[in-house]
C-alpha cells in the first residue's frame, strides 16, 4: 500500500456518498464481490439517522471514521457514534461506567462503533475490495485509538465483530469480550421436516405439537417482502412494535419513519412474518436478509396466543431460510429457549480500547474470567441441544 492515507470523521450519512460506501459494504445481495450484510448498508444506516432513531438527540452522535487516499478516494470506513449512555447496544458496560465514575473518572462520552439497536455480527472495519484488506484494517484500528486520544473520550467499543476482524483488533491490543447467541445452521436441509428428522424423537414430536398449537385458533401466516411492504402494513407492524417494546424496554428505540424509509430504500432485504387472526394481523416479526443469513430482529403483538411467538420468530425463520437456501438464521440477542428449537449456542465477539491504564487493566482481568465463563456455558448448553447423538432413527 503506497498511497498516503488519512482519517476523516463524518457526522452524518447524508454527506457520505452511497456509491462510495457501497464499494466497501456491498451494494446488494446480488453483489458477488462482497458478502452483503444489510445492517452496514448505506440505506440502513442513513435511515436510522434520518428517521430520528439514532441522532445526537437520542444520544447517538455520528462519528463515522473514513479512511481516504490523498486524492479523496474512500478505501476504508468504520461506522461510529459518540455516546453519552450505553442504551441500545446489547453489550453491557454499565458496570464499567459506574466503577470508573465512582473512582473519579469520566466514562461518558465514549465512542461506540456498532450498528445502533442491532445485536448482529457483521463487518465493521470496511475495506474497498481492490485495496490490501489487512493493511487497511490495521490502519483503522490504530487510527481509532488516535481518535479516542484526540477527542479526549474514555474508550472505543467495536461490538459484534466477525472472527477475522477480532484477530486484527487483538493484535492492536484491543480488549476481547465474548458473549453468547443462538443461531440456526442450515446443513443443506430440503425443508423443515428434514431438519426435524435430525432431532431426538422426543424433541421432534414436541416441536411439531408446538407448531400445530400455534396455529390451531385459526391463525394464518404471511411472508411479506418487497412491494408487499405498504405504508398500511408498516402502520400495523409499528403498532405491534410499540405495544411490545413499551412493555419490554419502556421506550422503543425506532421511530415510525424508520420503517417507511427502509421500506422505500431496501424492501427486498426485509421479510415481515405476519400472523393473521379473524381477518386482521395481530402479530409480526421483522427480519433482514443478507447474502447468506436471515437476521431476526424484533417482534410485537396485539393479541396473545400460545406458542405464537415461537412460530413467528423461530420456526417461520427456519422455513424461509430453507426455502431461500440461506446458510443460517441469527435470531438476535440472548434467549436460551431458542436451543430447544434448533438454534445452537455460538460465541459473539467485541473489541474495546480503554484509554485509562488502570481501568484497562481492571476490565482486562474481568474479561479473561468472563471469556472462560462464556466458553463453559456454551459447552454445557451444547450438551443439551435437541439434536440426536448417534442413536438409531425412530419413526414418530
Amino acid at each position: 500500500m503506497t498511497d498516503e492515507l488519512s482519517i476523516r470523521i463524518e457526522r452524518s450519512f447524508t454527506t457520505i456518498s452511497p456509491e462510495s460506501w457501497s464499494k466497501l459494504a456491498g451494494a446488494s445481495r446480488s453483489s458477488t464481490s462482497i458478502a452483503y450484510n444489510p445492517f452496514v448498508s448505506h440505506a440502513f444506516l442513513s435511515s436510522l439517522e434520518e428517521s430520528g432513531s439514532a441522532t445526537a438527540e437520542t444520544g447517538w452522535l455520528g462519528h463515522h471514521m473514513l479512511l481516504e487516499t490523498d486524492d479523496g478516494r474512500l478505501v476504508g470506513a468504520l461506522p461510529g457514534y459518540l455516546k453519552n449512555h450505553s442504551r441500545g447496544e446489547y453489550v453491557f458496560d454499565h458496570g464499567w461506567a459506574d466503577a470508573f465514575e465512582r473512582a473519579g473518572g469520566r466514562y461518558y462520552p465514549k465512542l461506540q462503533c456498532s450498528i445502533p439497536f442491532t445485536p448482529a455480527t457483521g463487518p465493521r472495519l470496511l475495506v474497498a475490495e481492490d485495496y490490501p484488506r489487512l493493511a487497511v484494517q490495521d490502519a483503522m484500528a490504530e487510527s481509532l485509538k488516535e481518535v479516542v486520544r484526540r477527542l479526549g473520550v474514555s474508550s472505543a467499543h467495536i461490538t459484534f465483530v466477525p472472527d477475522d476482524e477480532m484477530a486484527v483488533l487483538e493484535s492492536e491490543e484491543y480488549l476481547h469480550r465474548t458473549d453468547q447467541q443462538f443461531h440456526f445452521i442450515n446443513e443443506g436441509y430440503a425443508n423443515h421436516d428434514e431438519f426435524l428428522e435430525t432431532l431426538a424423537s422426543r424433541k421432534r414430536k414436541a416441536l411439531r405439537k408446538e407448531r400445530r398449537a400455534a396455529l390451531e385458533n385459526g391463525i394464518s401466516i404471511d411472508w411479506l417482502t418487497g412491494s408487499d411492504l405498504t405504508e398500511d402494513i408498516w402502520d400495523q407492524f409499528f403498532a405491534f412494535y410499540m405495544d411490545t417494546g413499551s412493555r419490554k424496554w419502556g421506550r422503543p428505540y425506532l421511530t415510525r419513519e424508520f420503517y417507511s424509509l427502509i421500506g422505500e430504500r431496501m424492501p427486498e432485504d426485509i421479510l415481515l412474518v405476519m400472523a393473521k387472526h379473524n381477518g386482521r394481523y395481530v402479530a409480526g416479526a421483522i427480519n433482514f436478509i443478507g447474502s447468506e443469513t436471515l437476521y431476526g430482529r424484533h417482534w410485537g403483538c396485539i393479541e396473545d396466543h400460545p406458542f405464537l411467538h415461537f412460530e413467528v420468530c423461530y420456526h417461520q425463520a427456519i422455513d424461509f431460510a430453507l426455502a431461500k437456501g440461506l446458510k443460517r438464521v441469527e435470531a438476535g440477542a440472548q434467549g436460551e429457549h431458542k436451543l430447544a428449537r434448533g438454534y445452537l449456542p455460538v460465541t459473539t465477539h467485541s473489541a474495546h480500547y480503554v484509554a485509562h491504564a488502570g481501568l484497562r487493566q481492571a476490565i482486562g482481568d474481568y474479561l479473561a474470567r468472563e471469556r472462560d465463563d462464556v466458553e463453559h456455558m456454551n459447552e454445557i448448553l451444547s450438551e443439551h441441544s435437541p439434536f440426536r447423538r448417534g442413536e438409531r432413527l425412530q419413526e414418530d
